[in-house]
């Protein structure tokens, strides 16, 4: 059989600058409660997620700095606020975990993307630990390094 490719279409907004700024320990996956025209907006990909975070208030997990803008079809009295926190949906076991990360061992949690699974939006949530400064050169330098590598061994397939 052939080899099989992640299917790109499905993902809306992806969170370049999460894997940058952090170290992903652990990855889940949840539901996001959305208003009508909020999805509306998310079928036009006008969505932003680089500058949201999760927080967890009262046992609710909410995202909270991400940017839905509604398209320009959409009656403007029924767009309340594009940077509305936004519930998402765990069951409460995911929660009780997520709780004893982030309070025990001072872990964070960032979205990572958003994308559509059987026509409900989902966000892959991130359990990180931050870099430090020395810690986003290095994996800068092993990036670049990387792809000198591949450079090399493709000069070398040429020249054979």
């Amino acid at each position: 059989m052939g080899q099989r490719t992640k299917n790109t279409e499905n993902i809306i907004a992806v969170n370049k600058k999460a894997t940058h700024d952090y170290f992903i320990l652990d990855k889940l996956e949840a539901g996001v409660v959305l208003e009508g025209w909020e999805v509306k907006g998310i079928r036009a990909l006008k969505v932003q997620i680089k500058e949201a975070y999760v927080k967890i208030i009262r046992g609710d997990v909410l995202l909270i700095g991400s940017n839905i803008t509604a398209p320009s079809f959409i009656n403007k009295d029924t767009v309340k606020n594009p940077t509305r926190t936004r519930k998402l949906l765990l069951n409460q076991k995911e929660i009780n975990t997520l709780i004893g990360k982030v309070k025990k061992e001072g872990l964070t949690l960032i979205p990572l993307s958003l994308y559509w699974n059987n026509n409900k939006v989902k966000l892959r949530l991130g359990v990180a630990k931050g870099k430090k400064k020395f810690d986003k050169r290095q994996s800068e330098k092993n990036k670049d390094w990387a792809i000198e590598k591949s450079r090399v061994a493709k000069t070398k397939l040429r020249s054979n």
